[in-house]
């Protein structure tokens, strides 16, 4: 089905063998054209013109014109149209009019509409306006950007040699296995008290698991009802930051049981939480050194790599479009040209490579380090990886280290220039656009619905998981059950401010002073004592439903943390937090900006704030 997808694609959208460049752009009441030589110029000129770097603008949400196409008024009577005459009327009313028929234009083409992909769980959402058009160069991650793994494959033979290497040190393992379900990206581990906890956007801990047992609501408020998760002390807190986490979090939660049960050997010494953390963290840094996992990755990439034919189009796209591409990933030569290869050529036109679509390649980069400071410079120059220093990237290289600022000197772009796409909010994210200033997208594979092969995995499964569903998707199945919890906390809330004020009349009664009002003053004991007895009563029976009902929010994505994007009914996680912060857009994969185009202007939407319900009643 991906092949018979790209060669319809092909077809339909064929290679131009005239100037990319050249534009001929039709509706059903106006064409306008550009004259074309057999040379290859182009007389477009004539009609449009590019905003360049040099006489851009700055439109009225703040971003650069830079890349805008813009009509030439002046030349439209040379190809038979009048443009003022043709758009003559109010503007709204045109504005519907030639909607209608672009949209039209589209159905007829068979592409989708744009507003049909925004609401769609493939869609890229925006924190951030974002000018796509003005953006020169865009800076791609590879693990779990460009190339999405098997969560499940890939992270359970991590898991597998962690718990090898555990072994070998002397660590109880046996009857231990691999279960994503414990784990979701965006919470965070306290390595003093051995627990895994997920915190709202202030930090408070909304949840809570020791080992892998999940706490009490009550025990979590005792525990750190008087303390704030906070990411800068890194001795105490790690942010599970990207699906790389899964396994090292797994492992840990469950050795913490085995600590708690007295099954460590003291022979390993006196361990406590942390330093059973650093034993975890030490048997998984050890597997990826010793390079056994990657080993069989590269083996088999079959297996753990899932195909996405629809990427190489979407970065084909940017290319042609003056985009220029970067690659920058931690991985070393070997891995990345063995990755790239299986997963981009052979889904690329006209017999291109990987490296055919990047202006720049550097492995090896060392992030979180490559965006703060200056590595030594090596080019690769073999084939087999055999490298020299230098001083310079160039245009076309493929290099080993080096910083971002020589990327940014190199390709002379700088600062909000450039977009950088990837997977680890920290790493990816939050550096570049801290010390660079970078535009940014993250991206959050979760927030996809899954596909075919994993809902047949999932009902087989079922039976011992429970059915398990990604976030947006998760989202939209439980809109009912959202609404009813609503409507109950609003009825609570209606009876309990019912309640209070006869609470107050009682009160300044037993006080001798008078009531609200002198109806209440004088009203009569046993009718005030039985309307209170009343409220008191519908108001337990309602906490009663509601507590339960509260529990199960979000368990359709994962039946101990609830959603990815949410702490409590209400608020937003941890995670959401960071994302909105660094984050210009997310979405579910790079192949979404297959359907926005490489022009697409990203405008965020309104953000609500506590007294907006004040302001639209009024």
């Amino acid at each position: 089905m991906a092949t018979t997808n790209l060669q319809y694609l092909q077809n339909l959208f064929p290679r131009p063998t005239i100037s990319p460049t050249c534009l001929v752009i039709g509706a059903p009441r106006m064409v306008f054209k550009c004259g074309c030589s057999s040379s290859g110029s182009s007389g477009q000129e004539d009609v449009f013109s590019l905003t360049s770097s040099s006489k851009y603008d700055v439109d009225y949400l703040g971003q650069s014109t830079k890349g805008d196409l813009n009509v030439n008024l002046e030349h439209l009577e040379a190809f038979g149209l009048d443009g003022q005459a043709t758009l003559e009327g109010p503007i709204e009313q045109v504005a519907r009019m030639e909607t209608e028929e672009a949209e039209g234009l589209l159905r007829d083409l068979g592409i989708p509409s744009p507003s049909a992909v925004r609401l769609s769980p493939r869609g890229i959402f925006c924190s951030r306006t974002l000018n796509l058009r003005s953006i020169s160069a865009i800076g791609y991650d590879m693990d779990y950007t460009l190339i999405q793994y098997n969560v499940m494959a890939w992270e359970g033979r991590a898991y597998d040699y962690c718990m090898d290497n555990l072994k070998n040190m002397g660590f109880p393992v046996e009857g231990l296995a691999f279960d994503p379900d414990l784990v979701i990206r965006g919470l965070v581990i306290d390595k003093e008290k051995g627990n895994l906890v997920k915190a709202d956007r202030f930090g408070y801990v909304k949840r809570a698991m020791h080992g892998t047992k999940m706490l009490s609501t009550r025990a979590v408020s005792e525990m750190y009802g008087r303390e704030l998760v906070d990411l800068r002390k890194e001795s105490r807190w790690e942010f599970l930051n990207t699906l790389f986490s899964v396994s090292e979090a797994v492992a840990y939660m469950q050795m913490v049981d085995r600590l708690d049960e007295g099954a460590i050997p003291v022979d390993l010494g006196p361990l406590d939480c942390k330093g059973l953390y650093k034993a975890v963290g030490k048997a998984l840094f050890r597997a990826h050194v010793e390079g056994q996992l990657k080993s069989e990755i590269m083996s088999k990439p079959e297996l753990f790599v899932e195909p996405d034919p629809e990427l190489p189009l979407a970065l084909l796209d940017q290319k042609e479009a003056g985009k220029r591409l970067l690659l920058i990933t931690n991985s070393d030569y070997h891995y990345t040209d063995k990755m790239m290869r299986h997963s981009f050529n052979k889904f690329l036109p006209n017999d291109m490579g990987w490296r055919d679509l990047f202006d720049m390649v550097i492995v090896s980069a060392r992030k979180p380090e490559f965006f703060q400071m200056s590595h030594p410079l090596y080019e690769v120059v073999t084939g087999e990886g055999l490298m020299r220093p230098c001083f310079k990237a160039q245009t076309g290289g493929l290099y080993s280290g080096g910083s971002a600022q020589m990327v940014e000197n190199s390709l002379n772009i700088h600062g909000d220039e450039i977009l950088y796409v990837g997977d680890h909010i920290y790493t990816d994210v939050s550096q570049s656009k801290v010390h660079l200033r970078w535009r940014t997208a993250l991206i959050c594979r979760e927030l996809e619905e899954e596909s075919i092969e994993d809902d047949i995995i999932r009902t087989i499964e079922q039976s011992k998981r429970g059915i398990i569903e990604l976030e947006y998707n998760a989202l939209i199945h439980s809109r009912g059950h959202r609404a009813t919890l609503v409507e109950l906390i609003n009825q609570k809330e209606i009876v309990g401010d019912l309640f209070n004020q006869l609470r107050l009349a009682l009160q300044r009664r037993t006080k001798e002073r008078p009531a609200q009002t002198l109806a209440a003053t004088n009203m009569d004991d046993q009718e005030l004592t039985e309307s209170m007895q009343k409220l008191l009563i519908v108001m337990q029976r309602l906490d009663e439903k509601i507590a339960p009902m509260l529990d199960a929010d979000g368990e359709l994505f994962n039946k101990r943390w609830g959603f990815l994007s949410r702490a409590g009914l209400w608020d937003k996680s941890h995670l959401m937090r960071q994302i909105e912060k660094y984050a210009d857009i997310y979405t579910s994969r790079v192949s979404n900006f297959l359907n926005y185009t490489p022009f697409m202007y990203f405008r965020s939407q309104e953000q609500t704030l506590a007294h907006d319900s004040y302001s639209h009643h009024c």
